[in-house]
């Protein structure tokens, strides 16, 4: 006989079944860790390579490695530029920049003098290698504001980082951190989610921060 736990445990896979859940691999980023995550969460999803890969998908993460510039190349050889641009900031999709998938979503980075996408106002910039060892490697203490993917929480998350975001628009700041001072180490507009640290390499806090996106449904990033 089905027990209402497992009534309740199928419904759930089901509707995580029906997602549309699309990684970006431009072959320089983390994109197998990342859905290693969201495979470990009790998600399906898929890689996406060329902006055919995108159309419909219900949730979009670009994970991060390595640097701007080169990221930056990847998508416009891809062909994927005018694809999000379309799927986030036209149809709203929900979205989640990791690392150097953060760094670009300003308007320019420091990193290879790079022009970036521009969603969000502002700059990225080195740390200061006078003041603190670059790049920040490890774990550091993040406070997080309440959105609709997580609590208001402060938690420890794991960075591997030689530049940080320089929002122009206070508002954007998601959520901040301490090195050498105090910088954005998550930002936040509308249905656009960023994180300078690796939720996918951050134990629970990280997954959970990861289920939170995953689990939006519709228009639950508008609250």
């Amino acid at each position: 006989m089905e027990t209402n736990e497992t009534k309740t445990t199928n419904a759930t896979k089901a509707t995580n079944t029906m997602k549309a859940i699309r990684i970006i691999d431009y072959k320089a980023g983390n994109a197998p860790s990342v859905m290693h995550a969201v495979s470990h969460l009790g998600y399906g999803a898929s890689f996406a390579c060329g902006p055919q890969d995108i159309a419909g998908a219900t949730h979009i993460i670009l994970p991060g490695v390595g640097c701007a510039r080169a990221t930056m190349d990847s998508l416009r050889e891809m062909g994927m530029l005018g694809a999000l641009e379309d799927a986030v900031l036209r149809s709203r999709t929900p979205f989640l920049g990791i690392c150097v998938g953060m760094q670009i979503l300003f308007e320019h980075s420091e990193e290879g003098d790079t022009k970036c996408l521009g969603w969000l106002k502002g700059r990225v910039a080195k740390f200061d290698d006078k003041a603190v060892r670059v790049p920040q490697m490890g774990w550091n203490e993040v406070r997080l504001a309440k959105s609709p993917a997580n609590p208001a929480l402060e938690d420890h998350f794991y960075f591997v980082n030689m530049y940080r975001a320089l929002p122009g628009d206070p508002s954007d700041v998601w959520g901040t951190a301490d090195y050498g001072g105090v910088f954005a180490a998550a930002a936040r507009k509308g249905n656009i989610m960023a994180t300078q640290f690796h939720v996918e390499k951050s134990g629970e806090a990280g997954l959970s921060l990861l289920g939170g996106f995953l689990a939006l449904e519709g228009g639950d990033w508008r609250c």
